[in-house]
C-alpha cells in the first residue's frame, strides 16, 4: 500500500485575548458649597430708630388733621343735636353728618332737614326742616301749615307735638327759606324770627350715625 502524504495544517496562532481593564473608580459628586447667610445686623441706633418712628407718627397725624380740615371746610361736617326742637325725627344728643357741598351745587328743597346759622345770633347753629322756598306763600291756621293754600303733608309731626298758633299769610322773599322744627310746640323757628337767607344755611343733614341702633340716612 502506498504511503499517503499527510498534509499537516498548522494550528492557527493563538492570539491572547487582552484582559479587560478594571473599572476606573467613580468619585461621588461633590455637593456645591453652601455659603451660610447670616441675618442682617441692625446697626441703627435705637434712639435714632425711635425718633424716626415718632416723626412718621407725627406726619400721619398732621396729614389726617389736614384731610379732616379740608373735609369739614369744604365737604362734610359732624354735628350734634342739642335740644328737642326736631323731635321725634331727631333726639337730643343725636350725632349727624351734614353735607355742605350739596347747596353749593343746588338749592334747598321743602322737606330737607338743614343745619343753619341762627339769624339772631350767627354764632349759634340750629337744625330745622325747610317748609317753603322763595316765592311760596305760607299761612298757619291753628297750627295747620299751608303752602300756596295747600295743606302741608307733615305726618312726621305727632299730634301731641303740634301747635295751635296762627301765622301769615306771607310770601317768602327771594333768596330766603321758611323753616320749622318738627316739635312744633317746642321750637324756635321762622314763625318767631322770620325766613332764613340761603347764605345762612350751612348744609343738608344726610346721616344720623349715633345712636347706632337709630342710624338713618335722610
Amino acid at each position: 500500500m502506498s504511503e499517503q502524504e499527510l498534509a499537516i495544517t498548522p494550528a492557527p496562532d493563538l492570539v491572547p485575548t487582552p484582559e479587560p481593564e478594571p473599572f476606573a473608580p467613580v468619585e461621588p459628586p461633590v455637593p456645591p458649597a453652601v455659603v451660610p447667610v447670616s441675618e442682617p445686623l441692625h446697626t441703627t441706633n435705637p434712639w435714632k430708630r425711635m425718633a424716626l418712628e415718632i416723626i412718621a407718627g407725627v406726619q400721619t397725624l398732621v396729614s389726617a388733621a389736614v384731610y379732616a380740615t379740608l373735609i369739614v371746610t369744604f365737604g362734610f361736617q359732624v354735628a350734634r343735636v342739642d335740644g328737642l326742637s326736631m323731635a321725634p325725627t331727631l333726639e337730643d344728643h343725636d350725632r349727624l353728618i351734614v353735607n355742605k357741598l350739596v347747596y353749593e351745587l343746588g338749592d334747598p328743597r321743602p322737606g330737607d332737614i338743614v343745619m343753619l346759622y341762627y339769624p339772631l345770633n350767627p354764632e349759634k347753629m340750629f337744625v330745622k326742616r325747610v317748609i317753603a322756598k322763595e316765592g311760596d306763600t305760607v299761612r298757619i291756621v291753628d297750627g295747620r301749615v299751608y303752602v300756596n293754600d295747600i295743606p302741608l303733608h307733615d305726618d312726621y309731626v305727632p299730634a301731641e307735638f303740634r301747635s295751635h298758633d296762627d301765622w301769615g299769610p306771607q310770601v317768602i322773599q327771594q333768596g330766603y327759606y321758611f323753616v320749622m322744627g318738627d316739635h312744633r310746640n317746642n321750637s324756635s323757628d321762622s314763625r318767631h324770627w322770620g325766613p332764613v337767607p340761603k347764605k345762612y344755611i350751612v348744609g343738608k343733614v344726610k346721616v344720623r350715625w349715633w345712636p347706632l341702633q337709630d342710624a338713618r340716612i335722610f
